[in-house]
């Protein structure tokens, strides 16, 4: 599914820079609570993301800075959209690392499994970050040592220093 959208900014707290997706467009791609699609911008930048509800029947698509300075996206910028379902696992790449230590750990792949499909996003986001395979692998780790020491609930405060205390050696 192809058209065209420009550059919007909600001006909020909590939404930014954005595209509008029409109803038609957006509505083969909803289903239920899946709205997981493959967006492709002016024929070059792929990535996963959700159709957001506008609550008022509409949906957009959240443009975050590295693709608008990727593409040189302004405010207004005109944008070529396409889109297709995401059937994918997890609507996220699972790192290898990660994987690898899911593999090794059958409570903490169990743990990961049992979270909802946006908090398996989250963490498979945050531990495919890092450009080293080492830092990558750290964080994994860490992940999985805080959904067992958490008896499988994120605690993302708690997660965000136990990820410095890694990065500082401190584990």
């Amino acid at each position: 599914m192809q058209f065209t959208a420009f550059l919007e900014n909600f001006n909020t707290a909590l939404w930014s820079y954005h595209i509008s997706v029409p109803v038609a467009i957006a509505a083969p791609f909803i289903e239920g609570t899946d709205r997981r699609v493959v967006c492709t911008l002016n024929g070059t930048t792929e990535f996963q993301c959700a159709l957001m509800p506008k609550g008022d029947g509409h949906f957009f698509i959240n443009i975050n800075k590295k693709i608008r300075d990727k593409l040189k996206l302004k405010l207004g910028s005109e944008v070529r959209v396409s889109l297709r379902k995401d059937d994918s696992q997890y609507g996220l790449p699972m790192p290898e690392e990660f994987a690898e230590i899911l593999a090794q750990d059958e409570t903490g792949n169990r743990l990961f499994h049992a979270l909802t499909p946006g908090k398996q996003r989250n963490l498979l986001y945050y531990a495919g970050l890092p450009k080293t395979t080492e830092t990558r692998i750290r964080r994994a780790v860490v992940f999985i040592e805080h959904l067992k020491s958490n008896a499988g609930k994120i605690d993302f405060k708690q997660l965000h220093e136990e990820m410095k205390e890694a990065n500082r050696g401190v584990w």
